[in-house]
């Protein structure tokens, strides 16, 4: 008995502590919920004399004839005693106090916090002495758009007392503890007993025995015998259960995480089982939107899986483990490219797989388009080259001066042909070995001035000004050789196509917790509308006799994509109204 008596104190004790727990929990939580009602229903009343003020103001249009005086005939109405009513405009100037009546020397209220929080929220209360009437104040300030009505009631005694909680609660918590502990004390009485005659069942039905005679001696240690009888008992079963179980949870969870979309029919065609992914995908397909797998086999594009499938379960030859008889081809809908392939088992059920492989066949169309153009590109500058050399070859006896120029030319050209390969390499690495850029914590600002510096001699050629507004404190997560590439295609896009005596303008002008925002503009023509959603693709040029003219490779602007977008950010470009083109575009700060 005295290890049941035992068992039963610890009980007691912990459901009494869980209780306290939770009482003080709900002591709290009912405390907290009283202030704030409180406080709702000043700020209410306050809210309703604000609401009265911004009407009488309208109705009377005050605003608009100055007459803030006759707000006087107000006080009389308010339903809290000494309440303090001021309109103020959006500056934080005061045009009107029921305390005091000369405003004009009161000084601007823009930085008062209920002021502050109106501006940004609408609405907004503050409990502080007041400056002007060196009286303690819970203010409220309300936004009426156009200007602000803030109220206020004197923080005395009445104010006080009203923001009081009611303490009736506790005496109420108290008391309900005591009766829980003895509701728990015969509570824990009887689940004592009621565990002692468990003890007594597993035993017997571990021993195969006649439980309809309990014993009713008591042993000691009776949840270790109860715990160790019932797992001999039902030990056999769950073992098997809980493997399949488990087999079961791992194959679903398995499936969930693919990337694939799969799912697994009867040789009948009814689902076993299908991910998310293979639901997802067939609704990207079809036509009509479905929550069915079976919906696969009306779809026009999946014909060749219907067929296939018939094909074995019909009358198909006999199936081998080793040799399943597979389907595969690609689909394409829209701009999305996927990978149909189909797998029948041995007992003619079968998996159909979906692959998204939209990226990887875009980038070999994209391959083949630049493989294309690099090669158009490359004709133009050997061509030259080989003009010049042949020129100098076939004319032993051409004046030097003439010879000269034409070497020269050769020299430009290929110096053309050797910065377009290398954009085309910086390119490549940005696309497909993004990955071994090193990205690390740095300041903007020097990266940027290093450019400026770099290309000074071309911009005071061009008559041109360029304008940093970025602080030092903008340190983003980035690699400094692709920044130093952005923004030196940027400011040389500007100096090849903007016009002499342009401005540029590089600035800071948001951020947030993860990206910084940047304006890049200038002061020239700007470009077409039609050619502004192209101009960061790979050699698009708006003009292209010009642009071979200013020796740009027609990458520069792709460049600039990509790595922004390497560092997490997006980029965008716009005609500005007044002239010139502007690119808006983030950066990560991690």
């Amino acid at each position: 008995m005295a290890v049941k008596r035992t068992f039963r104190k610890r009980i007691l004790i912990n459901y009494i502590t869980v209780f306290s727990i939770f009482s003080l929990a709900v002591l709290a939580y009912q405390y907290d919920r009283e202030r704030h009602y409180r406080t709702a229903q000043l700020e209410n009343i306050l809210d309703n004399v604000s609401e009265v003020s911004h009407r009488y103001i309208e109705h009377k249009k005050i605003f608009e004839t100055g007459d803030f005086k006759s707000l006087d005939t107000l006080k009389s109405l308010l339903p809290i005693e000494n309440t303090r009513v001021t309109v103020l405009d959006l500056t934080g100037k005061v045009l009107y106090d029921s305390f005091v009546p000369d405003v004009q020397h009161i000084e601007n209220h823009l930085n008062r916090p209920e002021v502050q929080k109106a501006l940004q929220f609408g609405k907004g209360s503050s409990i502080r002495l007041s400056a002007t009437t060196n009286q303690k104040f819970y203010y409220y300030a309300k936004n009426c758009k156009s200007y602000l009505v803030r109220t206020a009631a004197v923080y005395n005694v009445d104010i006080v007392n009203f923001l009081k909680t009611e303490h009736i609660f506790l005496v109420f918590i108290f008391f309900l503890l005591i009766l829980m502990a003895v509701l728990f004390y015969f509570t824990t009485r009887r689940l004592s007993d009621f565990i002692v005659k468990l003890k007594d069942f597993a035993l017997k039905a571990g021993q195969n025995e006649d439980i309809s005679k309990m014993d009713s001696n008591f042993q000691d240690n009776e949840l270790g015998v109860i715990r160790r009888q019932i797992i001999q008992i039902y030990d056999n079963l769950k073992t098997a259960k809980d493997e399949l179980t488990k087999e079961k949870e791992k194959l679903y969870a398995h499936l969930q995480v693919l990337n694939e979309g799969i799912s697994i029919f009867s040789p009948e065609k009814h689902k076993i089982l299908a991910n998310s992914h293979f639901i997802h995908f067939i609704n990207m397909i079809s036509d009509k939107s479905t929550i069915s797998a079976e919906h696969i086999f009306s779809i026009s594009e999946f014909e060749k899986v219907l067929e296939f499938v018939n094909q074995y379960r019909e009358s198909g030859p006999q199936l081998i483990s080793k040799e399943l008889p597979q389907l595969e081809y690609t689909i394409e809908k829209g701009e999305k490219f996927f990978h149909i392939r189909c797998i029948i088992f041995v007992d003619r059920s079968f998996e159909v797989l979906i692959s998204d492989v939209t990226k990887p066949e875009k980038q070999k169309l994209l391959k083949q388009q630049l493989t294309s153009n690099i090669a158009h590109e490359l004709k133009t500058p050997l061509s030259s080259i080989k003009g010049y050399l042949e020129t100098i070859l076939s004319n032993p006896n051409i004046p030097e001066e003439k010879k000269m120029y034409f070497i020269n030319k050769a020299f430009a050209q290929a110096e053309r042909l050797t910065d377009l390969l290398n954009d085309i390499s910086l390119l490549n690495n940005i696309e497909d070995a993004g990955g071994l850029f090193e990205f690390k914590s740095l300041m903007l600002k020097p990266v940027i001035h290093d450019v400026v510096e770099n290309l000074k001699h071309r911009l005071t050629e061009k008559n041109m000004d360029c304008t940093v507004d970025v602080g030092k404190e903008v340190i983003v997560n980035g690699n400094e050789s692709l920044l130093f590439s952005v923004f030196q295609n940027l400011i040389e896009n500007s100096i090849n196509y903007a016009g002499n005596n342009a401005k540029i303008t590089i600035r800071k002008y948001l951020e947030d917790d993860q990206f910084y925002y940047f304006q890049y503009c200038d002061s020239g023509t700007g470009i077409a509308e039609e050619h502004l959603t192209r101009i960061f693709e790979r050699f698009y040029r708006v003009d292209y006799g010009r642009s071979r003219e200013t020796g740009g490779t027609g990458l520069g602007l792709s460049i600039v994509k990509n790595a922004i977008v390497l560092h997490k950010g997006t980029i965008s470009v716009r005609n500005k109204p007044e002239g010139g083109l502007e690119f808006l575009f983030s950066l990560s700060k991690k």
